[in-house]
């Protein structure tokens, strides 16, 4: 009997999809081709401002294919925008915050109403696999509408606090969250959408104006979400796009005395090199918001499902090529097994398929760029000095493969633990897999990285409370065939990280991260009685 429960589609359910997500998309998909080599403009005080210099888009399915030509924006575009958004800031403060919810909700009903030709936009210039994309494009308006919601919920953060003890006076207290001004958000290649929409439209309705700069291997998803924020009615000013490169446009921005707070997605060694600069370049503290990665570890106990944590396994190993920070790039099992899950492993493996990501039975597409397939080289190289590939270790040339970035996805075993690979993270799909005496070995394994952003574990309920209570991550998740350590949606697994993954502690799409876009003001009145 089939169930008349509506599909809700996140990261965990998109495996089976109705059939009429593909037929939308198809369609998208074609206007999205009519449109290739088209010139996009920056959105600047809701003006198309063209650069002098230019650069193109190349899909890394086929890298002769131009998406789009888009500009190359320098410090006098970064000038114009910060001060675009100052000015737009005064009034977008005062604006009451009910408003400020109507237009970010409305944004985030034309991202969803557009998710399928946005998806479209990821698949080529990312290399995302069509629920991938419509995923990512979906999650931008959950994230927006849970902003909202929780602004909403919490009354616009406003508090009134107790009244002071004092004799022959009435002294009242009120606690309120008020806007920082200019804020910069930078967003990496992998999530185009969620990590840039989410984080601007957390950013804008908290009362902030914002600047949107993407990273320059993806700029046209962030531009289709620049179109979303204009026609829902925010006004000019209050959000900014630009594009360019981060040592030219990127320098500025950060090194700019008006920008209030920064949210960066990327790299550890960027987003340190941000806080630094950020910290050095102004006259106090700035708060900066940081996600930089991880080097996820999934432990399987000798009790486990070996199906469920094979598949899970899998899924977040390869899923967009493992180009995830989020991704499994290190399992660890209790060596009774060891074998049979690598059996496993490798047969699942084998059975992707690998090819254009904008085909339907198509689970892997092509890595971002050349220095992503250069370095999958060096690192299968490497693991297969010190190791045994069990499957993959190659790149992919012939035949549809020849023009675009593609490799297989990879097992690796009996890499030695002191390795570097077992604790550098590769972004790449490329995974490491040791044999264990107990979990109580692969927790330390586990917790000896520098980053600690998600973790999987399979085996019997007490020992994934066990597993809960010793893992040093931000996002865990046990027994869970739909990803080992991928999938987190807002308002259901808040996504952030521990150590050198994260800056703050406070998890997007979750009940503490708004609150990060507004710092607390005190009102205290007092009169005689």
């Amino acid at each position: 009997m089939a169930s008349d429960k509506k599909f809700k589609l996140t990261y965990g359910t998109m495996f089976n999809p109705p059939d009429e997500f593909h037929t939308r998309y198809e369609t998208e998909l074609q206007k999205l081709r009519d449109n290739f080599g088209k010139e996009y403009p920056m959105l600047i005080d809701g003006e198309k401002v063209f650069a002098t210099e230019k650069f193109e888009n190349h899909s890394p399915i086929n890298t002769n294919q131009v998406i789009g030509v888009f500009q190359k924006g320098n410090e006098e575009h970064a000038n114009a925008a910060v001060a675009a958004a100052k000015k737009a800031f005064e009034e977008w403060r005062k604006t009451p915050w009910q408003e400020r919810v109507k237009l970010l909700r409305k944004a985030a009903d034309l991202i969803e109403d557009r998710s399928y030709y946005i998806g479209a936009a990821m698949s080529v210039e990312v290399g995302k696999t069509r629920m991938e994309a419509i995923g990512d494009a979906v999650e931008t308006a959950d994230l927006i509408r849970y902003a909202c919601d929780q602004l909403e919920k919490n009354d616009g953060f406003e508090v009134q606090m107790n009244p002071d003890p004092y004799e022959g006076f009435v002294s009242t207290n009120r606690s309120v969250m008020r806007p920082y001004g200019v804020w910069l958000v930078i967003s990496p290649f992998n999530f185009p959408g969620a990590l840039t929409g989410g984080p601007a439209g957390a950013a804008m309705v908290a009362g902030n104006t914002v600047i949107m700069k993407p990273a320059t291997d993806t700029p046209l998803t962030p531009y289709l979400l620049a179109e979303a924020f204009l026609d829902a009615g925010i006004p000019n000013g209050v959000f900014n796009f630009v594009t360019g490169p981060g040592r030219t446009l990127g320098n500025a921005l950060v090194n700019h005395p008006d920008i209030a707070g920064v949210t960066f997605t990327g790299s550890f060694d960027v987003g340190m090199g941000i806080f630094r600069n950020f910290a050095e370049n102004g006259k106090w503290v700035r708060p900066t918001i940081l996600e930089l990665g991880g080097k996820n570890a999934t432990i399987v106990s000798k009790h486990a499902d070996i199906e469920s944590a094979a598949l899970g396994i899998v899924r977040s190993a390869f899923g967009l090529q493992g180009q995830k920070c989020s991704a499994c790039s290190r399992v660890l099992v209790e060596e009774e097994v060891h074998d049979a899950l690598v059996e496993r492993l490798v047969a699942l493996t084998n059975k992707l398929s690998i090819g254009d990501p904008t085909n339907k039975a198509t689970f892997m597409g092509p890595v971002i760029n050349k220095s992503a397939y250069e370095d999958y080289q060096t690192f299968v190289k490497d693991l297969g000095e010190s190791g045994e590939i069990v499957t993959g270790g190659k790149v992919l040339k012939e035949d549809e493969f020849g023009q675009g970035y593609f490799v297989a996805p990879t097992l690796v075993t009996d890499v030695p633990f002191d390795h570097p690979l077992w604790k550098q993270e590769m972004f790449l799909p490329i995974t490491t897999i040791g044999k264990v005496k107990s979990l109580e070995e692969a927790m330390k394994i586990a917790n000896d990285v520098d980053y600690g952003l998600t973790s999987g574990f399979y085996g019997t309920p007490e020992e994934a409370n066990w597993f809960f209570d010793h893992i040093q991550a931000g996002v865990n998740y046990a027994n869970r065939p739909q990803g080992a350590t991928t999938g987190a949606w807002p308002g259901f697994q808040p996504f952030g990280g521990w150590k050198g993954s994260g800056a703050t502690g406070k998890n997007a799409g979750g009940v503490h991260y708004l609150q990060m876009y507004m710092h607390e003001q005190v009102y205290n009145i007092v009169k005689k009685a």
